[in-house]
């Protein structure tokens, strides 16, 4: 069951600029951690093979440095993404009041995370699409390397935030649409909380084995509140807690099924994850609580084994 309390619903503004300042810091960081020989790909251009053509090495750059680079364009695509999102009800929990970079719920924290993987792959000249379901599929646009197109994406994610959810999750049939759409093979990136009212799980692994077809690298971001929807961490005063999607409720005093809740969703956790290990999908488990080095350190680890 999605959980909630009762609070305000908030929207995400200057998302550009959220996104560039995540990936500003990340970028910082990579070269004062174990990460920092990832961070040649973060530039302009790209270390000259020895016997390629010199007809695109910068020569000016070799000047200032004494090393050998090669200049890339916009029409170097050197790899093809697709951004998927969950846009449910449960999606949206927990309801802010205030947003920043430190207090998100999942679909914000999902937006951010996708428009900070949007700049990376502006930067790398990569080519990205972008998928928004609920019940039913919303947006679909495939995979494009220009600036137009990577703007057009940040509306899109900003438009899911600017309007509360009400929806069902059909995570299974959305992806199987969504998998069906993208032919030539592709990193493939799926936020969601795995969260639905008609949990079948056998078609819902089947869905994530779809997306693989193609040899399609699939890495999942399993989104969740930490706090709230793993640890059930409410103080233990009476509260109703409401399915966001399908409306059902229950009164009760939290401790009185923390313990068994938590053997519960770790269950169907681990099995998830269990199933990506046996389907070969990159399984990535998002606590919000926890920031977005998470994100972009396993792109980067995905990138290096796609290549």
């Amino acid at each position: 069951m999605a959980i909630r309390e009762a609070t305000n619903m908030y929207g995400v503004k200057n998302l550009e600029l959220l996104a560039n300042q995540v990936v500003e810091g990340f970028i910082t960081g990579l070269h004062k951690s174990p990460f920092h020989g990832f961070s040649v790909e973060f530039a302009e251009h790209r270390l000259y093979n020895k016997g390629e053509s010199t007809k695109h090495i910068d020569w000016k750059l070799y000047a200032k440095t004494d090393k050998l680079f090669v200049k890339r364009y916009e029409e170097e695509t050197n790899l093809r993404c697709h951004l998927i999102i969950d846009n449910s009800a449960s999606m949206h929990y927990p309801l802010q009041k205030k947003a920043s970079l430190e207090n998100l719920n999942k679909i914000g924290f999902s937006a951010i995370a996708s428009a900070a993987l949007l700049e990376i792959l502006k930067r790398q000249r990569d080519a990205y699409g972008l998928s928004v379901y609920a019940e039913e599929n919303e947006y679909y646009a495939p995979a494009k390397g220009s600036e137009r197109h990577r703007r057009m994406l940040l509306t899109i994610l900003e438009k899911i935030l600017q309007q509360p959810s009400h929806t069902n999750t059909k995570t299974y049939t959305a992806l199987h649409e969504i998998a069906d759409k993208i032919h030539r093979r592709s990193m493939i990136f799926l936020f969601t909380d795995m969260f639905q009212a008609d949990r079948d799980e056998g078609e819902l692994f089947e869905a994530l084995r779809h997306l693989k077809y193609n040899k399609h690298e699939v890495i999942l971001f399993h989104t969740y509140d930490g706090k709230h929807e793993l640890h059930f961490d409410f103080d233990n005063t009476p509260k109703r807690f409401v399915d966001v999607e399908t409306g059902e409720h229950i009164n009760l005093y939290a401790d009185t099924i923390k313990d068994n809740y938590k053997t519960v969703v770790e269950g169907y956790f681990n099995e998830l994850k269990m199933k990506c290990m046996q389907y070969k999908i990159d399984y990535v488990p998002v606590d919000i609580t926890k920031g977005f080095e998470q994100i972009l350190i396993a792109y980067l680890i995905s990138r290096k084994r796609f290549l």
